[in-house]
């Protein structure tokens, strides 16, 4: 079908004249600060049949553009290792499961109490419009760089759910029909094991091998194609067994993410995958029906909005319940709450199928559109609305002007952990220039005669004023973990040779550091916690030779277990913010440091306890207090 699609004259026209199109009305949208989603399917509602009508066959522009959501999906698996993805398997099963699965039966029961339609077409629109737009939401959270922020993480899973669960949609709906063109049987089963396993196989000891080999040919254009025959080659095997092709291509770009060509793939891809997006979006846009919305705009904008109202409470709600805070339930509820793409799909197989009637059909279609329109507008209330409201404080004064000191170091927060490194730098004179938001600790700290600027370090402003070009060294002592991670994603995307110290709070700001390339990190109670514990090994009798090799020990220990635990730290995140889960957590370790104390010989630690035990009726009064 693609093939067809790309070798028709009239297509490659229309293509044409979409894209000359898009190089004028896309950059012109955003002087006017409009997505470039929006943009997009402005410019096809202008060239479609219901305005200028310039161009003709929008369906298989559809057909042909949607490769562009295949290549997309191909990209994201490549930044996914496996051991991510298993880590996600939680949040991808559970906050998708359930979005989809509340959403769904909500949305089929009003639609069947209140329109009345019968169960099975209220089925298929109902679980039809719980799945949000996977191009749409990532374009946009991609432009507005949210994609690693925790929202954006969760919004991505539950989008990769929803990607999974069109498979078994799709499925029912000849089965709701009356038609059976395909046979679930132990064959078909036994094609998909075979491919998933091929697959596997074939990206470990084929796919890299013959990549080195195109490589050393030193002929570049050979890689692009390497990349799309890779791409096209794996979609159009899942399209041949019934399974969908976005979904083969993110699980292709999975199994090669440990791939050392990960990044020449991914440059390869990005052009065909932009284009390709923007084509989808502009023949969506072109689909429109605007004589429908103009027979009937408040019924159409209604329901979109009313759509769009259900999601969003739904998402909050389950994200909260899920242990997120306000602001971030909040905000992945706007980013999922407008309909998908595969919605188009479901609802145009449905048609064929008699399961919904054609015109039933192009409404919800519209409904879906409009809700993918609004949802930049959606964006933009959350943004000057939301996010003033979720402000912590507003500064209670200006902030203040940094001298042009260009000291070589800075700090970036001033508590209790920076002003120590400040006093210790103090004393071989090394200036430094500390930056704290805390209105209330800079007067504090000034009081002693301390000298600290008024500023938010993750300003860049801020920081160029503190002359961060010059410095060799910054003091990331910031207590706020999502400032913390900012701050420490503006730096080393922007200034990769200044070497960044950073304090972490726990594991969870450890990991999150390290993931945006921090590689110097300090625990904030860590190594006071095993200085404590040597100091108790040699109160109870061990000797300082041993207590000290028995700290090494754990240290390395925990050091290795918390390089392992990197790669599986977002399956515990909503977790380790409840109680009940960090308790859970807590226990898992102990479990695992009990596990390798037993393979240390304490011979020698168990002769000094029993050596130095004395018994309880027999504690001098020095002994008690000692313990106090």
């Amino acid at each position: 079908m693609l093939a067809a699609a790309a070798g028709s004259p009239n297509l490659m026209l229309q293509a044409t004249i979409f894209l000359g199109a898009a190089l004028l009305f896309v950059p012109l949208g955003k002087r006017f600060g409009i997505a470039t989603v929006l943009g997009y399917l402005i410019t096809g509602l202008i060239l479609g049949p219901s305005v200028l009508d310039v161009a003709g066959d929008a369906e298989s522009l559809l057909h042909f553009s949607e490769f562009g959501v295949v290549m997309l999906l191909f990209i994201i698996g490549l930044e996914l290792q496996p051991s991510r993805l298993w880590a996600l398997r939680r949040s991808i099963f559970v906050l998708g499961g359930l979005q989809v699965g509340l959403t769904g039966v909500l949305l089929m029961g009003v639609l069947h109490q209140i329109f009345g339609l019968q169960l099975d077409t209220a089925f298929i629109v109902g679980f039809g419009l719980a799945l949000s737009s996977t191009a749409f939401v990532l374009q946009i959270l991609t432009e507005k760089q949210q994609l690693s922020s925790t929202h954006g993480r969760e919004a991505f899973t539950i989008l990769l759910f929803q990607d999974i669960a069109v498979i078994p949609l799709l499925a029912v709906i000849p089965f709701l029909s009356g038609v059976r063109e395909q046979s679930y049987n132990l064959v078909y089963f036994g094609k998909v094991f075979a491919v998933f396993a091929g697959l596997i196989f074939a990206s470990r000891y084929v796919v890299r091998p013959f990549f080195k080999f195109v490589a050393s040919s030193g002929a570049s254009e050979l890689l692009t194609a390497v990349a799309l025959f890779i791409v096209m080659g794996v979609s159009i095997l899942m399209g041949q067994i019934g399974l969908s092709m976005a979904l083969g291509a993110f699980l292709t770009g999975v199994l090669l993410a440990d791939s050392e060509y990960r990044h020449e793939l991914e440059a390869s891809i990005e052009p065909f995958k932009g284009l390709l997006l923007g084509l989808f979006f502009m023949s969506v846009g072109m689909l429109t029906d605007v004589k429908l919305i103009l027979a009937k705009p408040i019924f159409i904008i209604g329901c979109a909005m009313v759509l769009m109202f259900i999601k969003f409470g739904v998402i909050t709600a389950i994200a909260k319940i899920s242990g997120n805070r306000w602001p971030t339930s909040i905000r992945l509820g706007v980013t999922l709450a407008q309909g998908g793409e595969f919605a188009f799909v479901l609802f145009s197989v449905a048609s064929a199928q008699n399961v919904l009637q054609p015109e039933l059909a192009n409404t919800l279609n519209l409904i879906v559109t409009i809700s993918m329109a609004l949802t930049p507008f959606a964006f933009l209330l959350l943004e000057k609305v939301g996010e003033p409201l979720f402000a912590k404080s507003k500064p209670s004064r200006e902030y203040d002007t940094i001298p042009d000191h260009e000291h070589q170091v800075i700090i970036a927060g001033f508590g209790r952990v920076g002003q120590i490194i400040g006093r210790v730098l103090r004393m071989h004179n090394i200036e430094f220039t500390a930056i704290e938001r805390s209105a209330n600790r800079v007067d504090f700290v000034r009081k002693f005669g301390n000298q600290v600027y008024y500023g938010d370090p993750k300003n860049p402003e801020i920081l160029r004023a503190a002359g961060i070009k010059k410095a060799r060294v910054f003091i990331l002592a910031i207590d706020d973990l999502d400032r913390s991670i900012t701050t420490a994603q503006y730096l080393r995307k922007n200034y990769p040779d200044l070497i960044v110290l950073a304090r972490a709070r726990d594991r969870q700001h450890y990991y999150r550091l390290r993931e945006v390339g921090v590689r110097h990190i300090w625990r904030e109670t860590y190594l006071s916690s095993l200085d404590m514990s040597r100091e108790s090994l040699q109160l109870l009798g061990i000797s300082a030779e041993k207590a000290r090799e028995t700290v090494q020990t754990f240290r390395d220990y925990d050091d290795d277990l918390i390089e392992r635990q990197q790669a599986i730290y977002d399956d515990e995140a909503s977790m380790i913010e409840s109680t009940q889960s960090s308790m859970a957590e807590l226990e898992s370790l102990f479990d695992e440091d009990i596990g390798k104390a037993r393979k240390m010989d304490l011979s020698d630690f168990y002769e000094a306890l029993k050596s130095q035990a004395i018994p309880v009726d027999d504690e001098d009064n020095s002994t008690t207090e000692s313990k106090h």
